[in-house]
């Protein structure tokens, strides 16, 4: 069976480089770009960061799989299970327009975004430079 291949843009710790890469996405990743989508950023007190619909362009990697399954793996990790009631998932699964970094369109891709309830319950301060990295502690 061919699958198409599964594309998903990361803007937090799924990033290469970040704490989560490793473990999710090495050896299963077929190709990573440098990339934008547009939204909110905010960092989150709890170590990580959430992005909302919004209009700023959100700096991340699009990076592309060949294993359908990985939806599902990241699914667990981003606290998402589509049975679920909004209110009940920490993130949503929802797919956007990608763009790369001279704002030319790479089609679309599946991004986790948090509700802005949530992101306000948790104390979500805004990034304004779009740009999240735990390594620069924003």
């Amino acid at each position: 069976m061919n699958h198409e291949p599964l594309k998903v843009f990361v803007y937090g710790t799924l990033k290469p480089g970040e704490i989560s890469y490793n473990r999710y996405c090495v050896g299963k990743v077929v190709e990573e770009i440098r990339a934008i989508a547009f939204g909110k950023l905010f960092d989150l007190p709890v170590g990580y960061p959430a992005m909302t619909p919004g209009d700023i362009a959100v700096s991340g990697f699009l990076l592309t799989f060949t294993d359908p399954a990985i939806l599902g793996v990241l699914d667990e990790l981003e606290g998402y299970n589509p049975n679920r009631t909004l209110d009940k998932n920490e993130y949503y699964r929802q797919k956007v327009q990608i763009y790369n970094l001279a704002r030319q369109s790479l089609g679309w891709a599946w991004v986790y975004l948090m509700n802005c309830e949530r992101v306000n319950r948790l104390g979500g301060i805004p990034i304004q430079s779009g740009c999240w990295s735990q390594k620069l502690g924003i």
